[in-house]
């Protein structure tokens, strides 16, 4: 069935748009949240006399619960979305974001309230976590099922596009602030100011969402019977969701490790200011951002395996470099801008192509909510817990090259995931039926007139 040919061009476009801007918005804080770590965790973590390494350890353990309620919101959001549409449950997905986010920039700190003050940023924290499980989910659904033919991996691209204009945005906020503000006036109040920009970009959001249609494979098939896995057994979709987990754990840990993690990291193991790392993840985002569409469109024309396989192995072998670059203190300037550049834009050949193999491996009636367990449930353990996963590790062993050894690991087993992708996905129409086995696997697609 192909009813995406036939969409007028403005319909295509507010879908485009409308699905982004959420994405836009979540990591734009998610971003934030990551470049001030150090700046929160002194106010919400550390006490008079603590441990700053502590406090950084706990401000990545609340970092990384808000990613362990992604699976719930992805479960819960995803559900209703295969239920009622994509349209409401997105809009409902926005307003509890938005309003997570703004109470952020609000929140008493530890010397105003004690104790309670970690409590409240982390309950804060997850309900971000829910909103965003219920993001990704219905946002690559929306794009993909509005994609044209033969344009899903583009369309889809542009989910992973606007990740990484949030993270720029988010950086680039804190780049602003840390060169305007003194390092005293920042740690007092500057902080907050990121977080209380998510209102006004919230509410823009929600005038895009509002002007939204549905997809038209909701309208043809999800609508008419509950997602109840018809036709389906619920191990072959949990193995679907998995599979899925592991084709983009590289994406996920590398992406995480090199574009968020990384300002605390270089702050903490190489005494770099809070502006050389922020620069660091200015430069690494925009390779990132570089490479997504081109990657994406790529897709679209050889297929999301070969690009994606190329970024995941590129990820596996060069972390090392990568990284040593970055600690050697002969490094010139240009060459670790060039090393962060290039760890972002391998980052990028996994992150265009991934939102549209995910989208292919599910049916109509599950779609919104598997594509979305499997990329949170992947972000959830391998994103989630980068931070503490490598600043408690670098502290226990004082092995500098800890980040590699993540990011090499995952990118190697995500390698072997991704070898099991059939290389015609691409050219078929979105699945509206779910089959037995899932066609993702063993079936041929129909290719496009």
């Amino acid at each position: 069935m192909r009813v995406s040919a036939s969409l007028p061009g403005p319909a295509t476009r507010r879908a485009l748009l409308a699905g982004s801007v959420g994405n836009f918005i979540e990591w734009y804080e998610f971003g934030v949240y990551g470049f001030f770590a150090t700046v929160i965790a002194a106010n919400f973590f550390t006490p008079e006399g603590g441990s700053a390494i502590e406090g950084l350890v706990k401000t990545y353990a609340s970092f990384g619960l808000a990613f362990f309620f992604r699976p719930i919101g992805a479960a819960a959001f995803g559900r209703v979305g295969d239920r009622i549409g994509r349209r409401p449950t997105l809009i409902l997905v926005l307003l509890l974001m938005t309003g997570a986010t703004t109470l952020i920039g609000v929140l008493p700190t530890y010397d105003t309230v004690g104790a309670a003050a970690p409590w409240l940023l982390t309950l804060v924290r997850i309900l971000q976590g829910l909103s965003a499980g219920g993001e990704f989910g219905g946002a690559v659904s929306l794009m993909t099922e509005f994609a044209p033919p033969g344009r899903r991996g583009l369309y889809g691209a542009w989910q992973s596009f606007t990740v990484a204009l949030g993270l720029l945005a988010g950086a680039g906020t804190a780049a602003v602030l840390a060169t305007a503000l003194s390092e005293a006036a920042l740690n007092d109040w500057g902080w907050r100011l990121p977080f209380l920009l998510a209102l006004p970009l919230g509410l823009t959001a929600l005038w895009l969402r509002l002007r939204l249609e549905e997809t038209p494979s909701f309208r043809t098939t999800g609508a008419q019977a509950a997602p109840s896995e018809a036709g389906a057994t619920r191990r072959e979709t949990a193995g679907a969701i998995v599979l899925g987990s592991g084709r983009i754990m590289g994406w996920a840990a590398a992406g995480y490790t090199f574009l968020v993690v990384m300002p605390s990291y270089l702050q903490a193991t190489l005494d770099a200011t809070f502006q050389q790392a922020l620069i660091a993840t200015v430069v690494a985002n925009a390779g990132f951002a570089a490479a997504i569409l081109p990657a994406g469109l790529l897709s679209d024309r050889i297929g999301r395996r070969p690009v994606m396989l190329t970024g995941a192995a590129l990820v596996t072998v060069l972390a090392f470099p990568l990284l040593n670059v970055l600690q050697d203190p002969d490094s010139s300037a240009l060459v670790q801008g060039l090393a962060v550049l290039v760890a972002g834009a391998v980052v990028g050949l996994m992150a265009g192509p991934g939102p549209a193999m995910l989208a292919e491996m599910f049916p109509t009636r599950v779609r919104y909510t598997g594509l979305g367990l499997a990329y949170a449930l992947s972000n959830a353990v391998f994103s989630g817990c980068a931070g503490l996963i490598i600043t408690e590790a670098v502290k226990r062993t004082g092995e500098a090259d800890i980040p590699a050894y993540y990011v090499a690991a995952t990118g190697a087993l995500s390698v072997i995931a991704l070898a099991t992708l059939r290389g015609d996905t691409h050219r078929g129409t979105l699945r509206e039926e779910e089959r037995h086995p899932p066609r993702d696997e063993t079936e041929e697609e129909t290719p496009c007139a």
